[in-house]
């Protein structure tokens, strides 16, 4: 770990004492530190009485499983806390049961121990990132103030619209946002037409994505939108 990268407090949420050694020896030995539950009751209590900059949460759990402990502590926890969710489930609906329930990111076991801490990382940067007037993320840069997106150092030429998705997106970075969640934070609980979200799509995709070498704005088929900026090179 370099010094750009800081050190995390972690909660892991693990009953498979295999894959909770072999988490805490890798993370830790880069300087993250580590806290544990091995079910998901005993969890919940620890991430609500102790502060963790990230929960990194198994999704099959004894007593009570990943979801319910997601949802549980969406609904009592007074601050958003990270939470990346472990899974051996890799289909489309489990994903989207899990983001549903306020998931931030979903890694398939097995996993890389080094695309796991890339993973922390960014989430722990995304939430500060929140906080800031202009979030970076690699090539592209949102300042809030000025209602200016920037990619490569040139201002592009948003309309509101677009310039609300790529912000949504770049708050969310990395996870993928809902075409559900996308159209409730623009228009709320209004009734939209169906293909509204896909022609702002198009016609940002124009400007985004279109002058550049390679796209940013990535469509997850079935689930929704993300930005496909690689993690160590987004800062802060």
């Amino acid at each position: 770990m370099t010094s750009s990268m800081p050190a995390l407090h972690v909660l892991l949420v693990e009953d498979q004492q295999d894959i909770a050694s072999n988490v805490a020896d890798y993370m830790e030995e880069k300087g993250h530190v580590f806290d544990f539950a091995v079910e998901g009751k005993h969890g919940l209590e620890l991430a609500l009485s102790e502060y963790y900059d990230l929960v990194i949460l198994d999704l099959n759990l004894p007593l009570m499983d990943g979801l319910e402990v997601c949802k549980q502590l969406r609904e009592k926890s007074a601050r958003h806390i990270p939470i990346l969710m472990l899974t051996a489930r890799d289909s489309i609906d489990d994903k989207v049961t899990g983001f549903s329930v306020g998931a931030d990111d979903y890694l398939t076991k097995p996993f890389s121990l080094q695309e796991l801490e890339v993973r922390c990382l960014a989430l722990s940067r995304r939430h500060l990132l929140q906080t800031q007037d202009v979030m970076t993320l690699g090539p592209l840069s949102v300042d809030r103030k000025r209602k200016q997106i920037t990619r490569d150092g040139k201002p592009l030429a948003l309309h509101s619209m677009g310039y609300k998705i790529v912000t949504i997106l770049a708050e969310a970075f990395p996870q993928v946002v809902t075409r559900s969640e996308l159209s409730r934070k623009i228009w709320g609980d209004q009734p939209t037409e169906s293909d509204a979200i896909r022609s702002h799509i198009y016609q940002l995709r124009a400007v985004l994505d279109k002058p550049f070498d390679y796209p940013l704005l990535k469509t997850v088929h079935g689930v929704g939108f993300t930005l496909d900026i690689d993690s160590e090179k987004a800062t802060h």
